[in-house]
């Protein structure tokens, strides 16, 4: 795994960022705050066992739950394209850290890079993964698919 860092809430640090790219995070974030939202779309979902989930996510889960990986939470995030409010800044999805959940860690590094935040909670045994940028939203639920699916051909016997 990449340089962990902890932070004082005890999660690991796992991505790494530059200086830069953290701060055109809060610039982003800063613009997002100020800029008008209209809602262009209702976001789409799906049934996910009993859960509602994002229908851009909805096969995601399917080919993590089938390659052995539990997820806990996930969403695809906010945008312009759709609903700019009333979901979550970032596309994100935790995951248990079991079975095959720190290979899955190391190929969303590696598939991500500075599009994911990555990091991992010891008192939960989970990892968290979401977007770095707002922006990146809807390449980082294309490179979560990716990752998803290369982790189940991976894990096919």
């Amino acid at each position: 795994m990449n340089q962990e860092r902890q932070d004082a809430g005890g999660e690991l640090l796992l991505s790494a960022h530059t200086p830069e790219q953290w701060r055109r995070r809060r610039q982003e974030l800063n613009e997002w705050i100020n800029r008008p939202k209209v809602r262009k779309q209702p976001k789409r979902t799906r049934l996910f066992g009993n859960t509602p989930v994002d229908v851009q996510l909805y096969p995601i889960l399917i080919s993590l739950q089938q390659a052995g990986l539990e997820t806990e939470f996930s969403c695809a995030g906010i945008s312009p394209l759709d609903e700019p409010v009333d979901h979550s800044l970032y596309a994100y999805l935790t995951f248990f850290s079991k079975g095959p959940a720190e290979r899955f860690a190391d190929m969303l590094m590696e598939n991500m890079k500075h599009r994911a935040l990555i990091t991992y909670e010891p008192a939960r045994h989970r990892y968290d993964v979401s977007s770095f940028f707002i922006g990146h939203n809807r390449s980082f639920c294309l490179l979560l698919q990716r990752s998803a699916d290369q982790l189940l051909s991976d894990s096919a016997p």
